[in-house]
């Protein structure tokens, strides 16, 4: 059976579902969304997607209108024959809830995988989820891709004979790890201690960095508390600068205003979330090509193995 390739986007990432289109060679589709007075809303594909391959590119951050946004879309292909539906997911949402870390409290990112799945999705693609173990949330098969490949050439275009990698909390230990041996350096961690979410109560700093060009790398900066209390401690211990990877932009709250006062010479991060604003700290790499290019190889069947430099 020989079916065709379209690719639409959602509200919440036209920019990077558009580019993602251009990659692959096409134009993105057209997609109309009708909302109600009350602040429903309705999706409609604006040409025939019978028998085709759709693709449909939507980060779930909030507000959650995204999310159900994404939902509807997919179960408005399912409805008009698409042969089969991918959810092109950039930044999956809620995949910080991924277990119970105390009683009475939902799996947030199981819940979405439940969703999803229900809907009539036959295939996710996404990046640096939260938790490696969501991908064991579906039934269906799941692209989970690493910022790695794209941030690991910017790296390599700096100068790394004095940089030491360094992980803002333990939870983020294995991704540095990784970076610190395929780049052959050092490795700092950071450890943070919390009374309540997004707030630290105390931090220290484990490694030696002093004259070090640190490296920080973590999957989400959504306050920015931890990563710039991390940047600031460890010019204290006497570093030489700090810079940040962070895939995921979520930047909310005093995310920005911390970001300008604190030590972080440069924020680099993906293209996954849009920004709300500009900073001159800010530096964003596409991934629009990187998801271009699994597209194609999951069109003709090719491995994607290349795109995995750090697991």
């Amino acid at each position: 059976m020989s079916s065709s390739v379209k690719i639409f986007a959602g509200g919440a990432s036209e920019d990077i579902g558009s580019r993602i289109a251009e990659g692959y060679g096409q134009k993105l589709g057209s997609l109309k969304r009708s909302r109600f007075s009350d602040g429903e809303f309705q999706i409609s594909y604006e040409e025939s997607i019978r028998g085709n391959y759709v693709f449909l590119v939507q980060s779930t951050m909030p507000p959650t209108d995204n999310l159900m946004e994404l939902l509807l879309m997919i179960d408005a292909a399912k409805r008009a024959s698409a042969y089969k539906i991918v959810a092109v997911m950039p930044y999956f949402g809620f995949a910080r809830q991924d277990r119970k870390d105390k009683p009475r409290v939902a799996i947030g990112a199981k819940l979405v995988a439940n969703l999803l799945t229900a809907a009539g999705v036959d295939r996710v693609m996404t990046m640096d989820l939260h938790a490696d173990q969501i991908q064991g949330f579906f039934e269906v098969p799941v692209d989970h891709l690493f910022a790695s490949s794209i941030f690991l050439p910017y790296v390599e275009s700096l100068d790394t004979a004095n940089v030491i990698m360094a992980a803002p909390d333990t939870g983020g230990t294995k991704r540095a790890n990784a970076y610190a041996k395929h780049l052959n350096v050092d490795l700092a961690i950071c450890y943070k201690q919390r009374k309540v979410a997004n707030q630290i109560e105390n931090m220290t700093v484990i490694g030696d960095v002093e004259g070090k060009d640190v490296l920080l790398v973590d999957d989400i900066i959504d306050t920015a508390g931890t990563l710039t209390t991390a940047a600031d401690m460890m010019m204290d211990k006497g570093a030489k600068s700090v810079r940040a990877m962070c895939t995921h932009a979520v930047l909310s709250g005093p995310a920005y205003e911390r970001l300008e006062k604190s030590a972080i010479h440069e924020l680099i991060v993906t293209d996954t979330i849009p920004l709300k604003q500009k900073s001159k700290k800010i530096k964003v790499l596409s991934t629009a090509d990187l998801f271009a290019d699994v597209i194609h190889s999951a069109i003709n069947h090719q491995s994607i193995s290349k795109y995995f430099v750090i697991s």
